[in-house]
């Protein structure tokens, strides 16, 4: 219980902070996940769209400061390589 004024609004401010990560990071693993179903089924074109979400939301969880930029580096680099690996379509 916090005995102090300023201490309750830092309990506010860090709940409310918490939410908005939780969510976040939630959001980047359904889109890796996306990417990862599409590289598996082997649609490269749809793989290509899926990274550009991927990467678009990593930036914006990096700016935010919800995860470290250079594991949104890491983890851009890794998977635009997995894209690159996939390959093309049977006809």
């Amino acid at each position: 219980m916090p005995n102090t004024k300023s201490a309750e609004r830092r309990v506010r401010n860090s709940a409310r902070r918490s939410s908005i990560n939780r969510r976040s990071k939630s959001r980047l693993k359904t889109l890796e996940r996306r990417l990862s179903d599409a590289i598996k089924t082997g649609k490269k074109d749809e793989a290509s769209k899926a990274l550009s979400l991927v990467s678009a939301a990593f930036d914006k969880a990096a700016k935010k400061g919800v995860v470290h930029w250079r594991k949104a580096d890491r983890k851009k680099s890794r998977l635009a390589i997995a894209v690159k690996k996939t390959p093309a379509p049977k006809a």
